[in-house]
C-alpha cells in the first residue's frame, strides 16, 4: 500500500497536515513508539505511529524527524489523545524532511490504524511468510509492545513453529513453557552462551532428545559504558524448533525478523525499568552515606508504589516497611554495568519489586525478603547457567544477608551481604553465593585473610607432606583430610580409608615427622583443618 491510502474512502480518518507530495511512498508496515531515539528499531518503509510523548520541547521535533527520515520512514502519524493537537513545531519539521504527516484524532486508536495496515499490506504480500511477522509486528506494537506470547501462539497457529524466548538463567520469557523440559532449558542456554563467548556466527544448533533447535541471539542495548567485546550474559535468546539452516531464505527471513521483534521488545521492557533503577541508585546512595531511616523508609514506599502500578489489578507489591533482604554481587573480568543487567535479568519475575543498583562492575540488590529460608541455595542455582558465557577469567561471586525487618535495619544488612560476598570469593568455581548462616563460621575469618597470608600459612603446614606424597604416592594428604573428618577416630577412619589402623597410625606419625606437629593436640588439629580448607 501506500501513503495516500490511509487517506482514501474505508480508511480510519486522518488528517493530512504536511508532504503532500510524497503520498505515493509505499508502506511495508508498522512501528509503533514513544522512544526518543527509535533510529535502531527502523528497517525502512515504516509508518511510525507515536502518542508524542517523547516531546518536550521545540528541539524534541526537529531530533525524532530527523531520526526517522534517516532511519527510512515513509511516514509518520501522530495520535491526538494523549497530548492534544500536534503542535506547528512537528508540522514544520515534517515539511523540512518531507515526511509526511497525518494526525489521528483522538477517537481512533492506533490499533485500528495498524488492522487498515496489516490488511492492505497483506494483501499485497500474502505469499511471503517473512510478511507474517511484519504483521505480528503490528500486533504487538499496537498492544503496547508486551505481546511475545501472542506472537509466538500466531507463529505456532499459522506455521505449527514452535520458538521460545529464553533469559539466560533458562526462564522461559515466552513461549509454549510446558513443551521444553528444565534440563533441556539448560542445555539451550549454555550452548547459547557458549557459542556467543567464542564469538560463533549464529544461528547456533543444538540436538537434544527432543529434537534439534537453532538458537539466535536478540541482545539487549549494551550497558554503559559498552564493552569492548559484547557480553551475552544479560541477553534474551530465541529458540527456534528445528534447523534453520535448511529452511527457504524466506522462512530464514522470518526467524531473523522475529528475532528483532525480541530484541525490540527487550528494549522496550529495559527502558521501563529506568524509574527503578533511578529508585535503586538512590537507595544505595543513601545506605552509603548512613541516612536518616525515614528517608530510606520513603525510597522503599516509592518502590513499592511503583511496582503497584506496573502489577496492576491483583495484589499490591510489598509495603514499604516490610522485611527486605540485601545482596552485594561484584564481577571479575567483566565490563561495568554487566552484574547489575545479569541480576536484573535473573530476578525477573519480582524485577518490578527488586531494586537493583549499579556501582561499577558490581551491584547491590534490596528485595523483598520470602516467607521461607534465605534463598542464596536458589540464588546460586539460578545463576549457574551462566558459568558458560564467563570464560576462563570472568566470575560472579554474590552475598546475601539475613532479612532486614524495617529500614533502620538495611545499612547493616548491606555489610552483613558484602561480608557474605568476601565468603563467596574465597571459594572456587565462575559463580559463588553465599548466604548469612556462613557469616557465623569460620570462613569468614579465612575470607578476610589476605591472599598471600593465607598461600603462606598453607604453604608452611602442607607443602612437606605435599612433596612426599609426589615423590612416594603415599597418600598423606587424603588421610589427614580423612583422619580430621573422622574427629580423630582411628577406627572409623581406617574403615573410611580401607586400610589397617596400623597402616593409619604410621601414615599420621610420618605427618607429624614431616611437620613437626602433633594431631593429638586440638590446636594442632585446628591449624591443619583451616590449612586444608584454604586449598
Amino acid at each position: 500500500m501506500r501513503v495516500r491510502d490511509l487517506l482514501a474512502p474505508g480508511a480510519p480518518r486522518l488528517r493530512l497536515l504536511a508532504a503532500e507530495e510524497e503520498l505515493d511512498r509505499q508502506v511495508s508496515g508498522v512501528m509503533t513508539t514513544d522512544l526518543h531515539d527509535p533510529g535502531r528499531y527502523l528497517h525502512g518503509g515504516e509508518l511510525v505511529l507515536t502518542g508524542m510523548l517523547w516531546r518536550s520541547g521545540p528541539a524534541d521535533s526537529e531530533r525524532f524527524v530527523r531520526t526517522l527520515a534517516a532511519g527510512g520512514a515513509v511516514a509518520l502519524a501522530a495520535g491526538e489523545a494523549e497530548v492534544g493537537p500536534v503542535p506547528e513545531d512537528l508540522v514544520e519539521a515534517c515539511r523540512r524532511h518531507r515526511m509526511p504527516l497525518l494526525a489521528v484524532p483522538d477517537d481512533i486508536a492506533f490499533g485500528t490504524v495498524t488492522e487498515f495496515v496489516g490488511r492492505q499490506v497483506s494483501a499485497d504480500r500474502a505469499s511471503d511468510l517473512a510478511a507474517l511477522v511484519d504483521r505480528h509486528r503490528m500486533l504487538v506494537s499496537a498492544a503496547g509492545g508486551g505481546g511475545l506470547d501472542a506472537v509466538l501462539d500466531l507463529l505456532g497457529g499459522d506455521l505449527d513453529l514452535d520458538c521460545w524466548v529464553l533469559a539466560p538463567t533458562g526462564a522461559v520469557i515466552a513461549g509454549p513453557a510446558d513443551r521444553l523440559t528444565a534440563d533441556d532449558r539448560d542445555q539451550l542456554v549454555r550452548t547459547h552462551l557458549t557459542a556467543q563467548r567464542q564469538r560463533r556466527r549464529p544461528p547456533h544448533r543444538l540436538r537434544l532428545a527432543s529434537g534439534t533447535y537453532s538458537l539466535l541471539p536478540a541482545p539487549a542495548a549494551p550497558p554503559a559504558p559498552a564493552p569492548p567485546v559484547p557480553v551475552p550474559l544479560a541477553d534474551w535468546m530465541l529458540v527456534v524448533a528445528g534447523d534453520v539452516t535448511e529452511w527457504s531464505a524466506k522462512r530464514q527471513q522470518l526467524a531473523e525478523n522475529l528475532a528483532r521483534l525480541v530484541a525490540a521488545e527487550r528494549h522496550r521492557r529495559d527502558e521501563g525499568r529506568r524509574l527503578r533503577r533511578g529508585l535503586a541508585d538512590d537507595l544505595l546512595a543513601l545506605l552509603r552515606r548512613d541516612a536518616d531511616p525515614a528517608e530510606i523508609g520513603r525510597t522503599l514506599e516509592a518502590s513499592a508504589a511503583t511496582a503497584a502500578r506496573h502489577q496492576g489489578p491483583g495484589p499490591a507489591g510489598p509495603p514499604g516497611q516490610g522485611a527486605w533482604l540485601v545482596a552485594s554481587a561484584e564481577g571479575t573480568g567483566l565490563p561495568e554495568g554487566v552484574v547489575r543487567a545479569v541480576l536484573e535479568e535473573a530476578l525477573d519475575g519480582g524485577a518490578d519489586r527488586a531494586l537493583v543498583a549499579g556501582a561499577g562492575t558490581g551491584a547491590v540488590v534490596v528485595m523483598p525478603a520470602p516467607a521461607g529460608p534465605v534463598p542464596a541455595e536458589a540464588l546460586r542455582e539460578l545463576l549457574a547457567p551462566l558459568e558458560a558465557g564467563l570464560g576462563p577469567d570472568g566470575r560472579i561471586t554474590v552475598g546475601v544477608s539475613a532479612p532486614a525487618r524495617e529500614a533502620a535495619g538495611l545499612r547493616g544488612a548491606l555489610e552483613e551481604a558484602r561480608h557474605a560476598r568476601r565468603i563467596a570469593d574465597a571459594r572456587a568455581g565462575r559463580v559463588g553465593v553465599a548466604g548469612p548462616e556462613e557469616l557465623a563460621s569460620h570462613v569468614l575469618l579465612l575470607a578476610a585473610v589476605p591472599d598471600e597470608v593465607r598461600r603462606a600459612f598453607r604453604g608452611r603446614l602442607l607443602d612437606t607432606v605435599i612433596a612426599y606424597d609426589q615423590e612416594h604416592q603415599a597418600e598423606l594428604l587424603r588421610t589427614l583430610e580423612a583422619f580430621l573428618r573422622s574427629d580423630g577416630s582411628w577406627t572409623r577412619c581406617a574403615a573410611q580409608l580401607h586400610v589397617h589402623v596400623n597402616t593409619l597410625r604410621y601414615r599420621i606419625g610420618r605427618i607429624e615427622e614431616l611437620t613437626g606437629r602433633d594431631l593429638s593436640r586440638l590446636e594442632d588439629r585446628v591449624d591443619f583443618y583451616l590449612a586444608l580448607e584454604l586449598g
